[in-house]
């Protein structure tokens, strides 16, 4: 149960910071941002992601998960990795879905 608790908390964690960069956006349309697509994805999308990235031994992205990102533009989604509690993780899914991670993405440790 506390462990539902937490990735509720997470998600809506997840959604307050993709809706904050969505009110900074450039207003100028594009792949950027509107209030419920942040990068050619749906943050209900993005929610799929979120078991992934978190806890200490998150299980692999899921379907959805990996359907959301191929969908995405990931180098718009770079752009906002640093606004998650755990980048490198978040970072490491496309390589799990079998995507290249733009060489901007990579986490720096």
């Amino acid at each position: 149960m506390a462990n539902m608790e937490h990735v509720a908390k997470c998600l809506l964690v997840m959604a307050v910071i993709f809706l904050a960069a969505v009110g900074g956006g450039s207003g100028g349309g594009g792949a950027e941002a509107t209030p419920t697509h942040i990068c050619n994805v749906t943050i209900a999308e993005l929610a799929e992601c979120l078991p992934a990235i978190t806890g200490k031994s998150p299980p692999e992205p899921s379907n959805d998960c990996c359907k959301a990102l191929r969908k995405s533009d990931l180098h718009c989604l770079c752009k906002h990795k640093s606004q998650l509690s755990n980048p490198s993780k978040a970072m490491e899914l496309p390589g799990k879905c079998g995507l290249e991670l733009p060489h901007e993405c990579q986490v720096r440790v």
